[in-house]
């Protein structure tokens, strides 16, 4: 599968004016591309601040590539997690096997896994003295024109821009403006979860030690050598997405503390930093699927136009991916031509990634009684199978050079 090669001759219109909501990710990387094809991009970003920490994501196959043309892949390989094991438990606390990493993702000495901060850093520093940020705002209202996208913004002042992407995530606002409520294209994977940081009571090293009962699942991520803090996850099965608990703190800390009230192992001191923890991110696993991912001047990219969630470890490889593909069918062509192109070219790599969930979230969270006991019937004899070859999906998009 490769993508189409952008149409040659003269840009169309030298200085279009992009805006990009969102600075994480695919925001950022986008605006370098646009950039590098002689747009002038401004990026919007409701924090108050670039923002760094996170939890550990992966960067694989095609997506490698996208940053070794950024410039970016030897800053990436020095802030290598290199996890050395996954241990995994049953519900006393029991050791049940520990396995090579690769063993599970069905990927390569070549992917890169890295702190979530590392990667936004080195792409914000890759563009931030090339374009404009504007944080501490965010898009009120977006009015398309014959002559442009008019909008204002929530901090005040209005503009209009030549072309509207929005990079702002799963719950995208402006995907919402656009397209409508998030209802009708977020797919519910039946989970919920919260992460935070808590203390490395037990020492860990460049290890994930995984808890496991049926439809629960606690995992302790070391991603240092001895660090004094570690990333923490309570992942849960759940009937239907708990909208009460979005947007009320107290009531997602009861939720979770309700779920995990009767476990064992170190759940009671996960619990408690949990209901202390100053950077709790409580969310849903879902997926975003659009009939299109452009309307008019605007368009998506990232999570906000195809989160494929992060059962699938895919959804940094997909922004970075997705946003040289937008980029580059811009490069050459109008906005009708460039977003038909960007979709045209992109969508069935970006399907096949969606379409890995379900191989890996029934090893990291079996929702049966039958199904934990299959896993680690499977994790027991795992060192006795052959190392599964690389999953396709990853690598499955040849990045074609586009002309500027």
């Amino acid at each position: 599968m490769t993508g189409t090669e952008s149409t040659r001759g003269a840009r169309l219109t030298p200085r279009r004016k992009v805006l990009i909501a969102g600075a994480s990710i695919a925001g950022p990387a986008l605006a370098f591309w646009l950039h590098r094809y002689g747009f002038t991009v401004t990026v919007v970003e409701k924090a108050s601040a670039f923002r760094g920490g996170g939890y550990p994501i992966d960067v694989r196959g095609t997506a490698l590539e996208v940053v070794r043309r950024m410039g970016v892949l030897p800053r990436l390989r020095n802030a290598h997690i290199d996890l050395r094991r996954v241990s995994f438990l049953d519900g006393s606390g029991n050791a049940v096997a520990s396995v090579n990493p690769h063993s599970l993702t069905g990927g390569t000495g070549n992917d890169l896994e890295v702190p979530r901060g590392e990667l936004t850093a080195a792409l914000y520093t890759a563009v931030r003295d090339d374009v404009r940020f504007l944080f501490d705002d965010s898009i009120d209202t977006l009015d398309q024109t014959g002559h442009g996208v008019d909008v204002t913004f929530r901090r005040g002042g209005t503009e209009t821009f030549d072309l509207v992407i929005g990079a702002d995530g799963l719950h995208s606002r402006t995907r919402e403006l656009v397209f409508g409520p998030e209802a009708q294209f977020h797919r519910y994977l039946g989970y919920c979860f919260a992460g935070f940081t808590m203390r490395n009571t037990l020492k860990l090293s460049r290890e994930t030690v995984l808890w496991n009962t049926p439809g629960r699942a606690a995992a302790i991520y070391a991603v240092g050598d001895n660090d004094d803090t570690v990333h923490a996850l309570l992942n849960f099965a759940h009937p239907a997405p708990p909208l009460d608990a979005f947007r009320n703190p107290q009531a997602q800390r009861e939720l979770v503390g309700d779920v995990f009230a009767d476990a064992g192992w170190q759940v009671p001191d996960m619990l408690h930093a949990m209901r202390q923890a100053k950077d709790l991110l409580f969310d849903t696993v879902g997926q975003i699927h659009l009939p299109r991912w452009s309307s008019g001047r605007v368009a998506l990219v990232g999570d906000a136009a195809y989160a494929p969630s992060f059962l699938t470890g895919q959804g940094s490889s997909l922004a970075l991916v997705g946003a040289y593909m937008l980029a580059g069918s811009l490069a050459n062509r109008d906005h009708t031509a460039g977003f038909a192109a960007y979709e045209h070219d992109t969508r069935e790599f970006v399907t096949l990634n969606q379409n890995q969930v379900g191989k890996g979230d029934a090893a990291l969270f079996p929702a049966t009684a039958q199904a934990l006991q299959q896993r680690n019937e499977m994790l027991r004899n795992l060192s006795a199978m052959p190392a599964p070859a690389e999953r396709p999906a990853h690598s499955a998009l040849t990045l074609p050079e586009f002309i500027p």
